[in-house]
């Protein structure tokens, strides 16, 4: 979620004086873009996946505390609800194995981490919404106990002047709900890739993966349920929207922009985006810093740029441009937040082979992707996808309307085996990791297509007795590591 924030009340005088910091970070941040003052030698890429913790019988458990604990990890972190943890995988270099690298840790460490937290009665599970969570659990009772959280979601609520509203409608059924919190939040555990890139590539890097976004959903969809009713099968992409939504009706009418953005145009540089979003976005949590950038920047030192970094963080772009310092050395990423997590680790992998492939063989091609499509058609291709999951059509330049799986079969797995070949994978690591999801496209079977048919196949049953049920099969599969296109 971020940056960690103390607990504390704002006054006005703290907004205006964490505004006019933040123009100052963005100033600075400028300066140091036209002076090349970055890590671009030999770039990292970077894995963050959101996980659940549920009960013995498929439940929500609302142990994260003590689930941390038992864990002991550093790389395991708090989440938002107390249903949730985070495990951040160290970056590697796809140069150097980066993606067996990627599966071997991911493996390793959850396998031994649900060892631990299962003696507290909370067992991991990789998917996009936890199918049995209900009403009862979205109450602040269920915010983790880290103050940015609670403080998170009281700015969200006061900015917003009344209730979230949480309206999303599935093929057969119809969720309406309200909210007094941000909880609605939590129910959204994503996958998180991060490709290190130049400040001259950065804007190839985000146009590439704002095109690609509607493919990677439709591939990979995996969360086709929430509070009991079955949905879109991404259903994650319109509750996030809705969940920290800081607009009233009004202010939505007047085309102010939503803090959950997809963006509305293509960019010519990072700038760009920070730009956006000192111009658009009040701050929610102003915390100001003693660093004067400037003079950090002219005695020499990377300056942290801490109020725009945290701003940033408070903007929830699906493709989120990322200022970073270490070792000393500023860096800046993509950071591609649009996926959800599972069904294996072996199917998370081979999105982010996929991913990390695509995206740099369309970076780096001749003619842009992005020169022949218009914005909005990459924005439609999303949430089209999010509603129809693998079924998907979309629109493709110079192909017109097609099926998802088609396109990705006949064009786009090629280009991510350029794009992986180009980083330096092994052929044997791209046959295997693209294979899965190739297999995907030819079987029809996502995370979300699986679970759906399962509950299908329980539909005289009560409906969270289903869910558990077809939870607890998840779960158990989940732990094989055979891809879901695998299980029958």
């Amino acid at each position: 979620m971020g940056e960690e924030v103390e607990a504390q009340e704002f006054s006005r005088a703290d907004r205006t004086r964490h505004r006019e910091k933040v123009r100052r970070c963005l100033d600075v941040f400028a300066r140091m873009l036209r002076e090349a003052r970055f890590d671009t030698d030999d770039p990292m890429t970077g894995l963050e996946v959101e996980l659940n913790l549920v009960d013995d019988r498929g439940d929500p458990a609302l142990k994260n505390a003590e689930a941390l604990e038992a864990i002991a990890d550093p790389d395991f972190q708090t989440e938002l609800g107390q249903f949730n943890i985070e495990i951040n995988v160290p970056p590697a270099r796809l140069r150097e194995g980066g993606l067996r690298t990627f599966e071997d840790t991911l493996r390793t460490s959850l396998n031994e981490a649900e060892r631990r937290s299962s003696q507290v009665g909370a067992h991991l599970v990789m998917i996009g919404i936890l199918p049995t969570l209900a009403e009862g659990h979205m109450g602040m009772h269920s915010i983790s106990s880290n103050p940015r959280y609670r403080l998170l979601s009281d700015q969200i609520l006061h900015a917003r002047g009344e209730d979230l509203t949480i309206e999303i409608a599935g093929v057969t059924e119809r969720l309406d709900t309200t909210s007094d919190s941000i909880l609605p939040e939590a129910a959204c555990t994503s996958t998180q890739f991060h490709v290190q890139t130049s400040p001259d590539q950065f804007a190839a890097y985000w146009n590439a993966s704002q095109a690609i976004a509607g493919v990677q959903v439709a591939t990979a969809a995996n969360a086709p349920y929430l509070l009991g009713k079955e949905l879109w099968r991404e259903t994650r992409i319109p509750l996030f929207e809705q969940a920290t939504d800081t607009r009233s009706e009004e202010l939505k009418a007047q085309g102010v922009r939503p803090r959950v953005w997809f963006g509305e145009r293509w960019i010519t540089t990072v700038f760009d985006l920070f730009e956006e979003n000192v111009r658009y976005f009040p701050a929610l949590l102003p915390v100001t810093e003693e660093e004067d950038p400037l003079e950090v920047l002219e005695a020499g030192g990377t300056p942290a740029l801490a109020e725009l970094r945290l701003h940033n963080g408070t903007i929830y772009r699906w493709n989120r441009p990322v200022y970073d310092v270490a070792d000393g050395v500023p860096h800046l990423r993509v950071e591609n937040r649009l996926l959800a997590a599972g069904p294996t680790v072996a199917d998370t992998v081979a999105n982010a082979a996929f991913y990390f492939g695509l995206v740099r063989a369309l970076a780096e091609s001749e003619r842009p992707l992005w020169s022949q499509m218009s914005f909005s058609a990459a924005e439609e291709n999303f949430h089209a996808a999010a509603q129809q999951g693998i079924d998907a059509q979309i629109y493709w330049p110079g192909v017109g309307q097609v099926q998802a799986t088609e396109l990705v079969l006949r064009r786009l797995l090629p280009l991510a085996h350029q794009g992986l070949e180009a980083w330096g994978v092994e052929a044997a690591d791209r046959d295997r990791f693209l294979g899965i999801i190739e297999q995907r496209c030819l079987t029809g079977v996502n995370g979300a297509q699986w679970f759906a048919a399962r509950m299908a196949e329980r539909a005289g049953e009560d409906r969270y007795d289903a869910l558990r049920a077809v939870l607890l099969d998840y779960t158990e599969r989940m732990h094989t590591n055979e891809p879901v296109h695998t299980w029958t």
